[in-house]
């Protein structure tokens, strides 16, 4: 059972009395592929009496192939794409409909046979009308009622629109404009509204997420704030005094109260029938870590389960009627908690969730571009055991006890048996699975050409670092995590611009207002270390920023819209003190190397550096030569570590630069220079194309004495652990068998390579004696 988190009891969840949602709603499954949770006793297809504490998931994909667009699908011959795929809901013959923002402004209808299309919209706008003739701008949150008439959450539009089941669109409430004013149907104003659900008795609820309020449509159309303060905030109490910061979800309570994710203050809210608002859970401050980060979509079960798609951590976590909060443990994931997954659901940017009638789930992710299902697992869903490595025979020790972890390498090095046989090279060969120097492809650039992040665009400019870097922390960890992007120097106070055209698809985009770290996500790019949507006297630089202000006048923070759009060179803020701006790239929810982006007229002449190359054994101890001696290695010694310290400099980087390195690996040849049987091109050990999720990975793939000076490091080092496999994104711990070796002189050569394909010559090879 998953430990507990932050204990706060649930009083007077019971039976839920509507399908509701930002993206929520219960599922009537009319054909299910796989089995979902249910009760003993309970048959496929009949609603789960019991709901089992975090069960195990099966995820799969329902349609969406991680590419975005509008076309449409039939499941499995072919594949529907969405630009900005958000909330979703279900009729009662099982047709799932999805709100898909972006440039599609959309409501698609997807079968239960997997075939998709478009049920509503199709251009941004503001129009009533039949089907394509409508018009949406970033519809967001969608629910159902019994009748099947659908309510979308039009964020950019800041109106709540009715969709019939014929594909009918009409306004509910809201006239365009943002505002709070209560009212009948156009009379009445939104701002942003992200979240919606719908009772039984056709009363719908709205998260008018930038209003930070909770709003009531009665049937008639007539809107009512029934909690709120109407700014930003964080208090528990009456209703119409209470606290929210951008709530983006809402689901009735089985009691006739509301429970709302209360997404910035990263906290789960109850707003009673008494008209008491109270805390029912939150995040721990200040960890950026913390589970419940950014809670994003609610779903509730019938018996008081509360699931919480986490947009900060990608979770699906379920909290218990007993108070216990903990994810859903994901089959398709091996439990490698010091540098992979541990073994729990982890999407990458989950919007929308919805219950099935038999306990499964269906979730959006944004960043992905898909719908995916989560059902309960079965033994014929479990992973394969991992490869056991070769047989003693070849020269491999894999199959010898593993050796404790070293304390001067902290978790490394691993003996095969701890690093369950995966990755270790036999020095007869038998390391010839791990990938040769032309094994790793890399990604097509998605463009031909990248503007730079400053002024002048279509000008080099100097990077002062790279993905992949070690980086530490403050207090006193020198390898705390990975340096995710690419580092563009620019004075402070200059003008941050974007790269490419782009429309907000987060909520909360931005944060870190006024701190070193201050950033904003639009799209697949990141922009960090900036002012944003400020100039360098905290100005706002227009509508699209708004400016918010504390209760001393003073700005507090900026706020930018899901749905708003930036042209390429639009201003974005201010470079701050750090006095360069840092890109992070991904793809389909992935952190990719930024250097994949051809920035215009950016140059890489220079060769990588290698300053020493050390061999360590299965105890962490350093094997060194005896003082005017050759390095002598003793077979006996089996399994060793690879310590490579080398960087890499750019065409224009002042003579201090020091930036990391594309593609590490290792060869051994002979002392004439031939290779090694087995060694014929290097083995690639290590290929920052891709980051690992889990930030503990850094530990695998640097030594302890790396790190940077920023977090007090006396030099800028990088001393990379060559015999971990570090691979797209996939960390696999290993070590260097040479028990298999014929005694006699060697060369160990490391190929250390910057991403223009540059390679260091001087100090790569070390020789060595085998004996």
């Amino acid at each position: 059972m998953a430990a507990k988190q932050n204990y706060v009891a649930l009083a007077g969840i019971g039976v839920v009395a509507a399908a509701t949602g930002a993206g929520v709603y219960f599922y009537l499954q009319a054909r299910a592929p796989q089995p979902a949770p249910q009760a003993a006793g309970a048959g496929r297809g009949q609603v789960a009496a019991k709901t089992p504490a975090f069960w195990t998931a099966r995820v799969t994909t329902l349609a969406g192939d991680g590419l975005a667009g509008a076309v449409e699908g039939n499941m499995p011959l072919t594949v529907a794409r969405f630009a900005d795929p958000y909330g979703v809901a279900v009729d009662a013959a099982g047709n799932i409909y999805i709100a898909d923002a972006g440039d599609n402004n959309r409501i698609r209808k997807l079968t239960p046979g997997g075939a998709t299309s478009t049920l509503a919209g199709g251009k941004e706008g503001f129009v009533d009308g039949p089907g394509a003739q409508a018009r949406f701008n970033t519809p967001s949150g969608i629910a159902i009622d019994a009748q099947g008439n659908l309510y979308v959450a039009d964020t950019g539009n800041n109106a709540i629109r009715k969709v019939a089941p014929d594909g009918t669109v009409s306004t509910l409430a809201g006239n365009g404009a943002a505002g709070t004013a209560d009212g009948k149907g156009k009379d009445a104003q939104f701002n942003g509204p992200v979240g919606v659900a719908v009772g039984d008795d056709g009363v719908v609820y709205v998260a008018d997420t930038y209003n930070d309020a909770i709003r009531r449509i009665a049937p008639d159309g007539a809107v009512t704030t029934i909690a709120g303060s109407g700014a930003p905030g964080d208090a528990d109490g009456p209703a119409l005094n209470a606290g929210f910061d951008t709530p983006c979800a809402l689901v009735l309570d089985g009691d006739g109260g509301l429970l709302i994710a209360d997404t910035r203050n990263n906290a789960i809210r109850k707003l009673g029938k008494d008209g008491m608002v109270s805390t029912v859970m939150r995040a721990p401050e200040n960890n950026r870590q913390a589970v419940l980060r950014r809670p994003m979509a609610l779903a509730r079960t019938a018996d008081g389960h509360l699931y919480i798609a986490s947009g900060s951590q990608g979770r699906i976590l379920q909290l218990t009627p007993q108070g216990e909060l903990g994810g859903l443990l994901d089959i398709g994931q091996r439990v490698e908690p010091e540098y992979g997954s541990d073994g729990k659901v982890q999407l990458y940017a989950p919007r929308g969730m919805a219950l099935a009638r038999n306990g499964s789930l269906v979730v959006s992710d944004a960043a992905t571009f898909r719908i995916h299902r989560l059902s309960a697992a079965t033994s014929a869903d479990a992973l394969p055991a991992p490869p056991q490595p070769a047989a003693a025979a070849a020269g491999n020790s894999g199959s010898s006890g593993g050796a404790p972890q070293s304390a001067a390498l902290a978790a490394l090095p691993m003996g095969a048996a701890q690093a369950e046989g995966k990755g270790t090279d036999a020095g007869s060969g038998s390391g010839a699975s791990l990938p040769r120097e032309s094994a790793p492809a890399r990604r097509a650039a998605p463009v031909t050409t990248m503007l730079w992040p400053v002024g002048p665009q279509d000008q080099p400019h100097e990077i002062v670092g790279v993905m992949g870097e070690v980086r530490g922390n403050f207090e006193g960890e020198s390898r705390d995590h990975f340096h995710a992007g690419l580092d563009v120097q620019a004075d402070v106070g200059k003008p941050v611009l974007a790269v490419a055209p782009v429309k907000v698809s987060d909520p909360l985009p931005n944060w870190g207002f006024g701190s070193l770290s201050e950033g904003i996500a639009l799209g697949n790019i990141s922009y960090i270390h900036m002012r944003v949507g400020r100039d360098p006297k905290n100005a706002p630089l227009d509508q699209r920023f708004q400016l918010l202000l504390n209760a001393k006048g003073k700005p507090e923070r900026v706020r930018v819209r899901r749905g708003a759009r930036f042209a390429a060179g639009d201003m974005l803020g201010t470079i701050n003190g750090m006095a360069h701006v840092h890109l992070d790239y991904y793809d389909q929810g992935k952190a990719l190397n930024p250097l994949s982006l051809p920035f215009k007229g950016q140059l890489d002449t220079v060769r990588p550096r290698i300053n020493s190359i050390t061999l360590f054994d299965s105890r962490g101890k350093l094997i060194k030569a005896a003082k005017r001696k050759p390095l002598i290695v003793q077979r006996s010694a089996g399994e060793l570590s690879i310590v490579v310290d080398a960087y890499d400099q750019m065409d224009g980087n002042e003579a201090r630069r020091r930036l990391g390195l594309y593609t590490l690996g290792y060869q051994l040849l002979r002392e004439d220079g031939s290779p090694v049987a087995g060694y014929e091109q290097p083995l690639i050990t290590q290929v920052y194309d891709e980051l690992p999720r889990n930030c503990e990975a850094v530990k695998y793939a640097y030594a302890p004495n790396s790190g940077i000076t920023v977090y007090g490091s006396k030099a800028t080092r990088f001393a990379y652990m060559l015999t971990n496999r570090m691979v797209h994104g996939q960390v696999t711990p290993g070590m260097w068998n040479v028990a298999g070796l014929a005694p006699g002189n060697y060369r160990l050569r490391v190929l250390a390579a910057d991403y223009a394909g540059n390679k260091a010559v001087d100090g790569r090879d070390l020789p060595f004696t085998l004996e």
